[in-house]
C-alpha cells in the first residue's frame, strides 16, 4: 500500500512481489483473513502406546541415557507398539521432555579478565602424524595464554609434562611477552604440585620458580578441566589450525626438531598478529622480568663407561672416546642434555625418550669411529652395529659389502667410509656416491672415495725470516786468544 501512493497498481504489485490480481483485490478492500492456528493432530501419535508407560520411566531413571539407547531398546522389546521409522520423532520428544522436566544442566559463566593479571598454562598432546626424517615424532605442546588479550606462546615438548618442560616453557613465554603476569594458573600438574592434600603443596622447584619470577600460583579443582576453559578450548583451536597448516604444506615431515618448532612458531605468530593491539595494552601492565632465568633442568652425575657411553633416564648415549673414564655432570633439559666436566662444558646431546618400561639408544658414529678404525672387525658383532650406521643408505651399503666382500674386508670397507664421512663432513654425499657407483658385483674402492671426498687439513706454517750473521762478529767472543 505504501508503493501504491506513488506508483501504478502494476508497478506497486511488482515492487511488493505480488500478482496484479492480488493488487486489485487489495485495492477493492477484499483481504483474505489469516487462517487460525491448527490445534489438532493430522495423524495419530506414533509414540502414544509406549511414551508414558515405557519411555518416561526410563528418562526418570537416569539423566545420562541417550535417545539412541532408548530407540534401540524400543526396537528390540516393543516392536509391536513402536515403528523404527519414528526415531526422529522420539529424539525430538525426549529433548522436549528433558527441557520441561529434566534436571538442571551445566552453565558456563563468561569471565572478565584484567590486563596483566592472569596467564594460563597447559600441555596438550598433538595427534597429527608429524615425522622427523621419516621417524614419528611423539610430542606435546606447552601452551601459555594471556586470556585478557588472547596472546599465545607455544613450545614443542618431547618428554611429557615434566618440570623441565614446564619451567622452560613458562620462562620462555614470559621472556617473549616481555614481562610477568600477577598470576599463573594451571591444572594440577605433578611437575608443580605434590597433589597429596587440598592445600597448595608446591614442589620445591616450582616454589623456587615462583619466587624468582614473583607470580602467584593458582590451579583449578582436581579433575575439572573445564574450569580452565580459557586454555582448554584454545588448545583445540590451535591443534586444528596446526593440522590444517600441515595439510596445506603438503607434508608432515621435517628435517629436524628445530624446523618443526619454527613452523609451529610461525602458526602462533599469525594468531598473535590478530590481537596485537590488545597485547600492546596488556604488555604495559606486566611486571619486569628477573635478571637471570630460574632453573629449568634437573641434574645427574654419570661416569663414561669403557664403551664410551653414558646412561641417562634409561637411554644410552655415546660420547667422544676421549671422555672414557671421566665423571660428568649432566643438565637434563626437555629437548637436550648439557654435559660438563670440572665446570667446563664438553658436549650437547639431543635428548631421546624411552618408551615406558623399555630402554633406548642414541648412537653417533663420530664419537667412536677413531677407535673403531684401529679394530674394524669389532664392527661386525658390536651391540651398537645397527645404530652406528647413520641412515638407510649406509645400511644398504653394509648389506652390499657383506654380499660382495669377505668378513674382514666388509668391516674394513664400511668403517673406512664412516671415517671418511666424519673427517670430510660428507656423510650424505659420500653415501649417494657409493650407491650410484655400486653394482651387484662391485663397490667403488676406498681409494676412489678418498680421491673424491678426502679433504686434507690445511696446517698453517709460519713464515720465518732468517738473517745470516757475518762470521767476523764471532771474533768478539774470543777475548783470550786461541784458547779463550
Amino acid at each position: 500500500m505504501s508503493y501504491r501512493k506513488k506508483h501504478s497498481q502494476a508497478a506497486s504489485a511488482a515492487k511488493a512481489g505480488i500478482s496484479e490480481r492480488s493488487a486489485r483485490r487489495i485495492d477493492n478492500g477484499q483481504r483474505t483473513a489469516s487462517s487460525p492456528k491448527r490445534e489438532w493432530r493430522t495423524r495419530q501419535d506414533p509414540l502414544e502406546p509406549i511414551w508414558e508407560s515405557v519411555v518416561v520411566p526410563i528418562l526418570k531413571t537416569d539423566e545420562t541415557i541417550t535417545p539412541f539407547a532408548i530407540y534401540d531398546y524400543l526396537c528390540e522389546y516393543h516392536q509391536s507398539d513402536f515403528s523404527t521409522r519414528s526415531r526422529r520423532t522420539l529424539e525430538r520428544r525426549i529433548k522436549q521432555w528433558r527441557h520441561l522436566n529434566g534436571a538442571g544442566l551445566n552453565v558456563m559463566f563468561l569471565q572478565s579478565h584484567e590486563y596483566g593479571v592472569l596467564a594460563i598454562a597447559d600441555f596438550t598432546v598433538v595427534e597429527s602424524p608429524v615425522t622427523i626424517k621419516g621417524e614419528v615424532l611423539k610430542h606435546s605442546l606447552f601452551h601459555l595464554r594471556l586470556p585478557a588479550s588472547g596472546w599465545t606462546y607455544v613450545q614443542v615438548t618431547y618428554g611429557g609434562e615434566s618440570f623441565a618442560a614446564f619451567s622452560d616453557g613458562v620462562q620462555n613465554a614470559f621472556k617473549t611477552a616481555g614481562g610477568v603476569t600477577k598470576q599463573l594458573r594451571t591444572d594440577s600438574l605433578s611437575a608443580a604440585y605434590k597433589n597429596r592434600s587440598e592445600q597448595d603443596d608446591f614442589t620445591d622447584r616450582f616454589s623456587q620458580l615462583q619466587r624468582d619470577y614473583g607470580f602467584e600460583a593458582t590451579r583449578n579443582n582436581r579433575g575439572v578441566a573445564h574450569e580452565n576453559g580459557a586454555i582448554e578450548k584454545p588448545n583445540g583451536h590451535l591443534k586444528l589450525q596446526l593440522d590444517q597448516a600441515l595439510k596445506i604444506r603438503g607434508s608432515f615431515d621435517f628435517d629436524c626438531r628445530a624446523a618443526y618448532q619454527a613452523f609451529v612458531s610461525e602458526i602462533v605468530e599469525r594468531r598473535n598478529r590478530r590481537v596485537r593491539d590488545a597485547f600492546l595494552i596488556e604488555q604495559r601492565q606486566l611486571h619486569a622480568l628477573p635478571l637471570y632465568m630460574s632453573v629449568n633442568y634437573s641434574e645427574d652425575y654419570v661416569t663414561v663407561s669403557r664403551t664410551s657411553t653414558i646412561c641417562v633416564k634409561r637411554v644410552t648415549y655415546t660420547v667422544p672416546s676421549r671422555l672414557v673414564g671421566s665423571r660428568l655432570l649432566v643438565h637434563i633439559y626437555d629437548a637436550k642434555l648439557e654435559l660438563f666436566m670440572s665446570g667446563h662444558h664438553v658436549l650437547t646431546l639431543e635428548r631421546v625418550f624411552a618408551r615406558k618400561g623399555c630402554r633406548a639408544r642414541s648412537v653417533d658414529y663420530r664419537h667412536v669411529i677413531d677407535a673403531l678404525v684401529k679394530k674394524p672387525r669389532a664392527f661386525r658383532h658390536s651391540q651398537l652395529r645397527d645404530e652406528l650406521l647413520p641412515n638407510d643408505h649406509y645400511r644398504t651399503i653394509w648389506q652390499l659389502a657383506e654380499r660382495q666382500l669377505s668378513a674382514d674386508a666388509a668391516c674394513y670397507y664400511i668403517v673406512s667410509l664412516l671415517k671418511l664421512a666424519k673427517d670430510s663432513d660428507c656423510e650424505q654425499a659420500l653415501a649417494a656416491f657409493v650407491l650410484e657407483r655400486s653394482t651387484d658385483s662391485e663397490l667403488p674402492s676406498i681409494k676412489a672415495c678418498n680421491d673424491r671426498f678426502f679433504r686434507q687439513k690445511q696446517s698453517s706454517v709460519p713464515m720465518l725470516s732468517v738473517v745470516q750473521h757475518p762470521l767476523q762478529i764471532y771474533s768478539s767472543l774470543l777475548t783470550g786468544g786461541l784458547n779463550g
